[in-house]
């Protein structure tokens, strides 16, 4: 019995080894930018998200005295790859129409759910597992298909990286393929703002915005 009891204990602190490593290994072959992602003025927040705040205040709630970026170590990325992982598994992807059908709306672990639903799960469960609400942010973006996609930015010390239901890895913002078009403030997470990509004309970023309020 006492052989089999170690045996066990072994393949647990294995697997933590192996887990912690692995988290490691994204670490250091991540190329996480300094660069954190630029706002631009402020803009609408998505009606959806209004809606969702109505349903779920506590999720948009904001403490000024939280720090508005995480530590990124290997524990907390180990932390972030899990949630990101664990929530793409849980939810069956769904499309959902929100103009012809006014009952849907941005829903916390649902069995079924479309982007929108992943993103604000994700961001649930890091705040019930203590990360700063400053430091996670929903934001809109467009695919290098022209369609709108919700993600989760996660501030970090070494850069704002995404948690995506289309990927498993966590990757810097300015990595991905998507043109960023408004994110959730930091400061109160029931407000938002334009994105500012660098050199990009005012003009061009009030184009994106309405395209996200589509």
């Amino acid at each position: 019995m006492a052989r089999f009891a170690s045996i066990v204990f072994l393949v647990l602190v294995s697997g933590l080894l192996s887990k912690v490593a692995h988290a490691r290994t994204l670490l250091s072959r991540a190329p996480y930018p300094l660069a954190p992602i630029a706002e631009a003025s402020p803009t609408l927040a998505p009606f959806q998200h209004v809606r969702f705040c109505i349903r779920y205040p506590t999720d948009c709630k904001s403490n000024p005295e939280e720090n508005e970026r995480i530590d990124l170590n290997p524990e907390t990325l180990e932390l972030l790859s899990r949630v990101n992982r664990d929530v793409n598994a849980a939810i069956i992807p769904i499309v959902k129409d929100y103009r012809s059908d006014v009952q849907e709306s941005w829903t916390i672990s649902p069995v079924m759910g479309d982007c929108n639903d992943y993103a604000v799960t994700k961001r649930h469960e890091l705040l019930e597992g203590g990360l700063p609400s400053r430091a996670l942010r929903l934001s809109v973006v467009k695919t290098d298909s022209g369609i709108g996609h919700l993600v989760l930015l996660v501030a970090t010390t070494k850069g704002d990286v995404v948690l995506d239901n289309l990927t498993d890895t966590i990757r810097s913002w300015n990595q991905t393929d998507y043109q960023w078009l408004k994110i959730q403030s930091g400061t109160d997470a029931r407000f938002w703002f334009a994105v500012r990509p660098s050199g990009m004309p005012v003009s061009q970023i009030e184009q994106n915005v309405r395209f996200a309020d589509r």
